[in-house]
């Protein structure tokens, strides 16, 4: 089937492992280049299943069960890539991901700098990633700024199912390589889907809830936690804009910057420690560009600067909402 064959317009509401699934279904259906390949997304359909049923609808060539290898699966996808396809590859979780680092960094990334844009790799790195899902380091790592540091790569993720879908097509359409982060914690998180709407571009943050007192960035897994925390700030009479980043690289500073200019202060979160993450980026630009608007500084509320603790304390290591209503306190007593 070709690109011109196009998706019945249909309005669905579902979890976002589902909405995930419908997209790359969308896509293998309307374009024969692409390719899915991973460690169990087959016969299985995926440790979450997000891919079930895609092998029986599309066959062993288009939906292939790699071995245990994540070098291999990368390393596989640059060489399908060079050909001509559009390979989507799964890391099965977050902390396997650091076997095809080479990959990914030395080669993924640089290739179309490297030959002056004549090479393009139109490859998806799907990757289930951070915690409170009751499981063990390598399992609950939240490793996106190092992608995000390495020039050449797109990094995005998605925190509701109508995004899941909007950005994983958006993903297997580019023609630069994505690292899609899927915050599994979120799987299971109930949306409406319209497959026919095209939503705004992943390098564009939104505001998913007007305020005026104060500005709480977050991306992914926390999306949801920052909504309720603006929410209970909202019974003591504090008005907190919340905006999903949804890119990581590039990071949308234009929008944070307008939000900041009009609240005065911003709070930004991620389940990644503080220490060397993403809201330090956006911390130091914001204060650059914000400097004369900040009713007080930048705050970051992360996860600590440790590796990743057993289930019983991850509630306490992650960000959460009482964390989160404290920072705002903090931020508005300045």
């Amino acid at each position: 089937m070709t690109s011109n064959d196009k998706v019945e317009a249909s309005v669905e509401n579902m979890p976002m492992a589902k909405a995930l699934n419908v997209a790359m279904s969308d896509a293998l259906r309307e374009d024969e280049t692409v390719l899915l390949m991973g460690e169990d997304i087959g016969t299985l359909g995926g440790v979450f299943r997000v891919t079930q049923g895609l092998k029986q609808e599309f066959g062993p060539q288009r939906v292939m069960d790699s071995p245990l290898g994540e070098a291999g699966i990368v390393g596989s996808a640059i060489g399908l890539a060079m050909r001509g396809y559009r390979p989507v590859c799964e890391i099965q979780f977050d902390g396997f991901v650091f076997p095809s680092f080479n990959q990914i960094t030395t080669q993924l990334a640089k290739i179309r700098a490297r030959s002056r844009g004549s090479v393009s790799l139109p490859v998806v790195i799907r990757i289930p990633y951070g915690g409170n899902i009751g499981s063990i380091e390598h399992h609950s790592e939240s490793p996106e700024a190092l992608f995000a540091h390495t020039a050449g790569l797109r990094v995005m993720t998605p925190s509701n199912s109508q995004d899941a879908y909007s950005m994983m097509r958006e993903a297997i359409a580019s023609e630069d390589p994505v690292i899609f982060l899927e915050p599994k914690r979120r799987y299971w998180l109930k949306g409406e889907v319209d497959r026919a709407t095209a939503a705004p571009g992943s390098q564009r943050a939104q505001i998913v809830r007007e305020g005026r007192d104060l500005t709480l960035a977050a991306y992914g897994p926390l999306v949801p936690v920052a909504l309720a925390a603006a929410e209970a700030a909202r019974e003591d009479g504090l008005s907190i804009e919340v905006m999903d980043l949804r890119s990581i690289s590039p990071l949308d500073f234009d929008a944070v910057e307008a939000s900041v200019k009009k609240t005065g202060r911003l709070i930004v979160t991620h389940e990644a420690p503080t220490f060397g993450g993403m809201g330090g980026e956006l911390a130091a630009e914001i204060g650059q560009r914000c400097f004369y608007s900040l009713e007080a500084p930048v705050l970051r509320v992360g996860a600590f600067h440790m590796p990743y603790p057993v289930a019983a304390v991850e509630e306490d290591y992650l960000p959460n909402i009482d964390r989160l209503l404290e920072a705002i306190d903090r931020s508005l007593n300045y």
